[in-house]
């Protein structure tokens, strides 16, 4: 069932038991077809171009905005997944490998073709990558988010942003960057809410043994 039908269920019930009781339900049916619209909004938005509005600049915005242009991207977006990925710095490498602006993995960059030491190539590649996460689940940047820091199998296997603590975090971080940066990406109501309610975020360290992406950025 979907997120639309199922407030309209509920305002149905809230409906059906105002009448039965004679208590108002007007507002609260209001309420609900509200939140089950904005959340219907949150998890299939599109992420469309737009303009680097607010923020600190940098001097990687223009490249940022470029390659946002190109493959149909929120420059905003992309910009707060630089920001959380490396805070812009061009040298930056995790314990892990990944390298540059958009914390590549090295096979990642080596099917994109790009070197993840050059800015504009790392700004190209993790735009080029961003994309064909949205591309892959259906135009959520939440969903995409996951994806490329926990990898697309993760959000495959779970449906959504998986339980993992540092996945959750990264996702609404980039969210709340993008935000500031002028993006009309949703807020973080798009992150937790593609987890089950009663999902426990759990640790990477917890999941020893298990079989899952790397939580290291951007992985195939």
């Amino acid at each position: 069932m979907s997120v639309a039908s199922i407030g309209d269920r509920v305002a149905q019930l809230q409906q059906h038991v105002a009448a039965m009781t004679g208590a108002p339900a007007a507002a609260d049916a209001a309420a609900s077809t509200t939140f089950s619209q904005a959340l219907q909004t949150a998890q299939g938005a599109t992420a469309t171009p737009a303009s680097l509005a607010a923020g600190a600049p940098t001097q990687y915005d223009a490249q940022i905005t470029a390659a946002a242009t190109k493959y149909g991207l929120d420059p905003a977006l992309l910009k707060g997944l630089i920001r959380q990925e490396s805070n812009f710095d061009a040298s930056a490498q995790s314990p892990a490998g990944a390298q540059g602006l958009t914390q590549l993995m090295p096979g990642t960059a080596a099917s994109l073709g790009v070197d993840a030491a050059d800015p504009a190539q790392a700004i190209d590649g993790g735009a080029r990558y961003l994309k064909a996460q949205l591309d892959r689940f259906g135009n959520d940047p939440s969903k995409a988010l996951a994806a490329y820091n926990a990898g697309p199998g993760a959000v495959a296997r779970f449906g959504g942003v998986p339980p993992y603590a540092e996945t959750q975090a990264y996702v609404q971080k980039v969210l709340g960057y993008a935000a500031g940066y002028g993006s009309a990406a949703p807020t973080t109501l798009a992150a937790t809410s593609a987890v089950p309610a009663a999902t426990v975020p759990v640790s990477a360290a917890s999941l020893a043994g298990v079989a899952s992406p790397s939580l290291d950025y951007s992985t195939l």
